[in-house]
């Protein structure tokens, strides 16, 4: 049987085996997808162990010295278009004679992307690069080799959690999706959902991603000899797990595994409201959203190394110490220390911290002086500026203290009191909805939509406490998520005056958030994204009007995405009187449904991979009792959510699992680690679908 242990440590394999094995005396050539893979299944270091003699960046603008003529490229890409210009550049400025390339995109999906339908024999594709980097190279006898890695997973826990961030832009379909779809098809074949869209109605670059991450996931089952059994919830899970049903190399592979398991594949878009709510009582999550990330990378962020120094805090010191990060891989004890804060509560974190920062100085004879009471930012600070006095004790207990300083960098940092701010505000909506209709409490934002900096009718000046704009984005991503749980109107004619007062109401909100936005003094990363522009010199009102009015058509789509489901159809639990109104979250839903004794069969959870198997046992359904599979079935559970997962989700998973399956084994598949704010970029800023552009 396989191990939720066995599939985390797929990656790490890959990289010992496959590319390690290739690196001596080379100097390697990485992108930034494949770095980041790479940075959590053990960093450079992994590189430079096994004989690499530098790691560079993949840039036209790199090349090699004539002492150098081994040279190892490492993508994530097709090896088409500005990837092979990129080859080309640095192969051409160098004076390599033995070039070796690891592309993590399948052979079979490079065949798909040049247009053939068959499967040849061998390998043509990357025989035929091969030559051209002997062209490229000056000399057709000197040696090439070109190969495919799936050096697209990231083990971010060993226990729980396997993230992808080569499609961390992957995101499922929305409203105005569906509409650019329709726009090229003729009237006949237009599509009524997002439900009934299919794989080939998408464009060709969207097709390739989804069947790259196919091909990965199957290298993945097929590493460790596993046959699975795939389900779906949500329009792009479906396609992907139909994609990963029909993969060539799957069918097989499942004749012959000797281990199970059951895959459920989930829409981010089936609940918005929990990825972009502050109900998440965690303290990775607070850490990824205040603190900047690191340059490259999807997940990890960037801490201040400064105060383990003697250097004094100066307008350039940052640029003189190289950040710390997340990714402890070489420390036990520093991935113990993670691996309890991605899934404890907020409080319980920070305590762990605080004792694993004791215990080390302990072990380390530093004068430590303990105090009672809350545990507090500069009481975690003096802690670890006493590793200052030892060279030794510093690079023994590096993992723990980089935590810890991104622990006590966040609880001080000036952004964490919204945090708080706008969890208020989202208990007093979610109470709101289930006394009054959309437009009601909607209309509750208009009055925190005031630029920072203006005097409120009070007399103070709202700040930094206040919400932002990135703020405000949120609660109204995290309110129209939830607007079918709103009072409905009574009457036909009451609906009507309901749908013109929310398109009133909407023109408000647009022109209230415009003013906030052009009143800002420096674009966060997501408005920089929304409006396209890096500063607020070039933003002019028309632009950010026109970002916020696209941004609206998206928002009134939310609510439907769980239109086409039968049974979970809401993540909202109203007042009775005694209780007060709840969000329910929605892997709480399904996972319920999985583990329930009675193996009840849910029809919002789709099985995917039954074929003509499934296609028999439902017509047999209508005269006899037939069983199909249920995700239960297995001893070994993997969830799926394309588009991002959650610090808390992974919290609420291991609790789920522990009160109502004590002893099953989860593990948690995702395209990334979810900030609040990467919801609204996602939503608004991907042009992957829009007119003109595919």
């Amino acid at each position: 049987m396989s191990s939720a242990e066995d599939f985390t440590l797929f990656p790490v394999t890959v990289w010992e085996k496959v590319v390690l094995s290739k690196v001596k005396k080379a100097v390697v050539f990485m992108d930034d997808r494949c770095a980041e893979s790479l940075h959590w299944c053990g960093g450079a270091a992994r590189l430079l162990e096994a004989g690499a003699r530098n790691l560079k960046e993949f840039s036209s603008f790199e090349a090699c010295w004539e002492n150098e003529p081994k040279a190892v490229f490492v993508v994530s890409t097709l090896l088409k278009g500005r990837t092979v210009d990129t080859i080309k550049d640095i192969v051409s400025l160098s004076h390599f004679r033995y070039c070796v390339v690891f592309t993590a995109v399948a052979h079979s999906v490079h065949l798909f992307a040049n247009g053939v339908a068959t499967e040849p024999d061998g390998s043509p594709v990357f025989e035929q690069f091969e030559e051209k980097l002997c062209e490229w190279m000056g000399n057709m006898n000197y040696t090439a080799e070109v190969a495919h890695a799936p050096l697209v997973f990231a083990p971010v826990s060993h226990q729980q959690l396997l993230l992808a961030p080569a499609f961390a832009h992957l995101f499922p379909l929305l409203a105005p999706d569906l509409e650019v779809i329709n726009a090229k098809r003729p009237e006949k074949k237009k599509f009524g959902s997002l439900v009934d869209v299919d794989v080939h109605a998408l464009p060709v670059e969207l097709q390739l991603e989804i069947k790259s991450l196919a091909s990965a996931l199957s290298s993945l089952f097929e590493a460790t000899n596993t046959r699975e059994e795939s389900f779906a919830v949500g329009p792009m899970s479906r396609i992907i797990a139909g994609e990963l049903a029909s993969h060539p190399q799957a069918k097989n592979r499942r004749k012959t595994a000797q281990n199970k398991a059951s895959i459920i594949f989930v829409d981010r878009t089936m609940d918005l409201t929990g990825a972009v709510g502050h109900h998440g009582d965690n303290l990775v999550e607070k850490i990824l959203t205040v603190l900047k990330p690191l340059p490259g990378h999807v997940t990890d962020v960037q801490v201040d190394m400064l105060e383990l120094t003697g250097l004094q805090r100066t307008p350039h010191s940052q640029t003189t110490v190289a950040p710390g990060c997340l990714a402890q891989t070489q420390s036990p004890a520093a991935q113990s220390l993670w691996e309890n804060m991605l899934t404890s509560k907020h409080k319980e974190g920070v305590m762990e911290v605080q004792r694993q920062l004791v215990e080390a100085a302990s072990k380390e004879k530093l004068p430590i002086k303990m105090s009672m009471g809350r545990v507090t930012p500069e009481q975690l600070c003096s802690y670890m500026q006493l590793f200052r006095s030892s060279w030794g004790a510093l690079e023994s207990h590096c993992g723990v203290l980089q935590l810890g300083l991104a622990t006590a960098q966040t609880l001080r940092h000036p952004g964490l009191p919204r945090w708080d701010a706008c969890l208020a505000f989202e208990r007093l909506l979610l109470q709101a909805l289930g006394d009054s209709d959309f437009p009601a409490v909607l209309r509750q934002l208009l009055p925190l939509m005031k630029p920072r900096g203006v005097e409120d009718g009070s007399g103070s000046r709202s700040g930094e406490d206040d919400c932002g704009p990135d703020e405000l984005i949120l609660l109204l991503v995290y309110l129209y998520s939830l607007a079918d749980e709103a009072q409905p109107a009574d009457r036909d004619a009451e609906e009507e005056e309901e749908e013109e007062e929310l398109e009133k109401l909407e023109r408000e909100l647009i022109g209230a958030l415009t003013l906030v936005v052009t009143r800002e003094t420096e674009l966060s990363p997501l408005l920089q994204k929304l409006t396209g522009c890096a500063n607020p010199e070039e933003l002019t009102t028309e632009r950010a009007h026109s970002a916020v009015g696209e941004m609206f058509k998206t928002l009134r789509g939310l609510s439907h995405t769980r239109d086409h489901l039968k049974q979970l159809r809401s993540v909202y639990t109203a007042s009775d009187g005694v209780h007060q109104a709840t969000y329910r979250p929605f892997l709480r839903q399904i996972l319920e449904e999985v583990f329930h004794p009675d193996r009840p069969e849910c029809p919002d959870i789709e099985h995917t991979s039954g074929g003509l198997t499934d296609l028999l046992k439902t017509g047999f359904s209508m005269f006899m009792k037939v069983s199909r599979p249920h995700p239960g079935d297995n001893a070994l559970l993997l969830l799926f959510l394309v588009g991002g997962v959650t610090p808390s989700e992974l919290r609420l998973i291991r609790e789920i699992v522990t009160t109502h399956k004590p002893g099953a084994q989860v593990l948690v598949l995702s395209t990334r680690l979810l900030r609040p704010t990467d919801v609204p970029e996602l939503l608004f800023t991907s042009r992957r679908l829009r007119p003109g552009v595919d």
